[in-house]
């Protein structure tokens, strides 16, 4: 990409949205593409027609979705399925017929079998059973990856999708009913500090593990791999396998590990209690990053620093909850 390309980032206000945003300001891009939902509802697929058409970008970030934790995902099951469709939809057919040079689509590891051999490789997607409360969201992002290979293949675009491992970071979701594990437990263990609680609840057991990738780590792997040169770009798009590749740290922990991490950061020294009442989801999501790792690419933020950084850009918000 040149500094000068047009380049639109749909979703450019969500967690994902955002920190490619600021990478891509960062690193001297100036002609950025963004709108609102106000302003562009991509789910209005005339809408995003009279976009493409009128602003002819040449590179495209796919962050946009409908995204929750378990809850939201197990509650609004047709809301998450029947939006991201409609998104990528518009994007995708829109972005050919705008004849966009790169595309990339943001999905999540949610994609995988729910048991999926670990750490979980890029060929595993499709050989078992979903995580039956996120199955909506996981399929709507399957097909957006099968869109991107099945346009790659008949119309020979260049759309490359990414499935990022747990995302946190600045501008995170930390509302209790709507946002990921470790945003709640971070909302938790600030309203627990505040309060003078003698414990704090967490869902679950505390035994599933999980990955988590900071934002920012995250937009820096999404611009890297759009400014790939040819020929690795190519060796990710070939007619045999989706056009897929990981982004993670290949690192994880227990969530009663986070939980501690979390308590230690925030400096809040109750006890834990957890509550095996409570749904844990996939026992332990992975990622395989030898693909994104052989590129050239590595995380750089460890995961005590990205939540210090995270709190530290929510402390307005967390103290105007408590």
């Amino acid at each position: 990409m040149e500094k000068s390309s047009r380049i639109f980032v749909a979703g450019h206000r969500g967690l994902v949205g955002s920190a490619i945003r600021r990478g891509l300001e960062q690193q001297g891009y100036t002609n950025l593409l963004l709108k609102t939902r106000a302003e562009l509802d991509l789910t209005d697929a005339r809408a995003a027609e009279a976009f493409f058409r009128a602003e002819q970008p040449e590179y495209v970030f796919l962050a946009a979705a409908k995204v929750g934790g378990i809850l939201a995902n197990d509650t609004y099951p047709a809301d998450f399925l029947r939006e991201n469709l409609k998104i990528q939809t518009s994007v995708i057919e829109n972005a050919y017929h705008a004849s966009v040079k790169r595309l990339l689509f943001l999905g999540s590891t949610c994609i995988y079998p729910k048991l999926a051999p670990q750490p979980i490789r890029e060929e595993y997607l499709l050989t078992g059973p979903l995580e039956p409360t996120n199955r909506a969201y996981a399929l709507a992002k399957i097909a957006g990856i099968e869109m991107c290979w099945s346009y790659n293949r008949q119309y020979g675009t260049r759309y490359l999708a990414a499935m990022p491992t747990n995302l946190y970071g600045p501008g995170d979701n930390f509302d209790l009913k709507t946002s990921h594990v470790l945003p709640a437990l971070m909302r938790k263990a600030v309203e627990a500090k505040a309060s003078g609680a003698a414990e704090m609840n967490v869902w679950g057991s505390g035994t599933p593990r999980r990955e988590f990738l900071y934002s920012d780590d995250l937009a820096a792997a999404c611009i890297f791999l759009m400014n790939l040169d040819e020929a690795r770009f190519s060796s990710l798009l070939t007619r045999e396998e989706p056009p897929l590749v990981n982004i993670g740290t290949g690192e994880d922990l227990t969530i009663r590990e986070l939980a501690k991490l979390i308590c230690r950061v925030v400096g809040y020294e109750g006890r834990l209690k957890f509550d095996p009442s409570q749904p844990d989801g996939t026992p332990r999501k992975l990622c395989d990053v030898s693909k994104l790792n052989a590129l050239g690419w590595r995380a750089k933020t460890s995961l005590e620093e990205g939540i210090r950084r995270t709190l530290e850009s929510a402390k307005p918000m967390l103290a105007a909850a408590v």
